[in-house]
C-alpha cells in the first residue's frame, strides 16, 4: 500500500512511460521531519519497474503487502 510518493520527474506531464521504484516506508524513518512507519516482516527492501505508466506504477505499488514509498522518475532515469 502506498504511504508516500516522491515525484522526481523533470517532465511531470509524461505519464505513458516512466520508471518507478518502491521501498518500504520504514526506510524513510531516518529522513529529517519524517513521519515514522513501523517495519514488518513483509517489508520490501527495493523493487523497480521500467517503462510503465503512472497508473500502472500506482496500481503495482498499492497492491504490495507492506507500506511503501513510491518514487517516480522519467523514463531512462532513476534506475541504474
Amino acid at each position: 500500500m502506498i504511504w508516500n510518493v516522491i515525484d522526481q520527474r523533470v517532465r511531470p506531464y509524461r505519464w505513458k512511460r516512466i520508471n518507478a521504484i518502491v521501498e518500504a516506508t520504514s526506510h524513510d524513518n531516518s529522513c529529517s521531519d519524517s513521519d515514522q512507519a513501523e517495519s514488518g516482516p513483509d517489508d520490501i527492501i527495493y523493487d523497480e519497474r521500467e517503462g510503465i505508466s503512472v497508473a500502472d506504477a500506482i496500481a503495482w505499488a498499492n497492491n504490495l503487502p507492506c507500506s511503501v514509498t513510491l518514487y517516480l522518475y522519467d523514463e531512462g532515469r532513476g534506475i541504474t
